[in-house]
């Protein structure tokens, strides 16, 4: 794969940034801003009919530039003059990387929690909560923890792909 052409590899180059912008941002955007300040300001009923719209929504494009993340990167790893083909790990090069895929397999395993376990869960408390039921405010809380964690989790990977990014490209 090394004779790839250069409009590309560059082409890769650049969708792989986009997606890691849209994702990364997406997370962080989310744990920064969005849920602290849509729990603060709005009302049950609001809240469950936003959650429910702004989660689906983002949900959709974080898997979508998951899966160009995935393709892009194959590509630009195999054009790698340091690739030494797969599991071969030879060099500070596929050190990082191998650990940079470790890192987005475990993110990738709390985004899945995320948005098919813990996601719902709290979508049926809001609605709940909307419609009037009362609720046993230890389990909302204790699932907004939750939450929060694994943002700030996912946050705290993001940095570290970045960081072996940095030293793959180093390498």
């Amino acid at each position: 794969m090394q004779d790839l052409p250069n409009w590309g590899l560059a082409l890769a180059y650049w969708l792989h940034m986009l997606a890691t912008v849209t994702w990364l941002g997406g997370l962080a955007t989310l744990a920064l801003l969005v849920i602290p300040n849509a729990r603060r300001m709005l009302n049950a009923d609001a809240y469950a009919r936003f959650l429910e719209k702004m989660q689906s929504r983002l949900q959709q494009v974080g898997w979508f530039s998951l899966a160009v993340l995935i393709g892009t990167g194959m590509f630009q790893m195999s054009a790698h003059p340091a690739y030494e083909g797969f599991l071969a790990i030879e060099n500070s090069w596929s050190v990082a990387i191998l650990a940079k895929h470790g890192i987005v397999a475990l993110m990738i395993v709390v985004s899945a929690y995320n948005t098919w376990g813990l996601t719902p869960a709290l979508r049926r408390l809001a609605l709940m909560r909307a419609a009037g039921k009362e609720l046993q405010p230890d389990i909302i809380k204790r699932l907004q923890k939750q939450e929060d964690r694994l943002l700030v989790v996912n946050g705290v990977l993001s940095v570290l792909v970045l960081l072996l990014t940095a030293v793959a490209r180093a390498s």
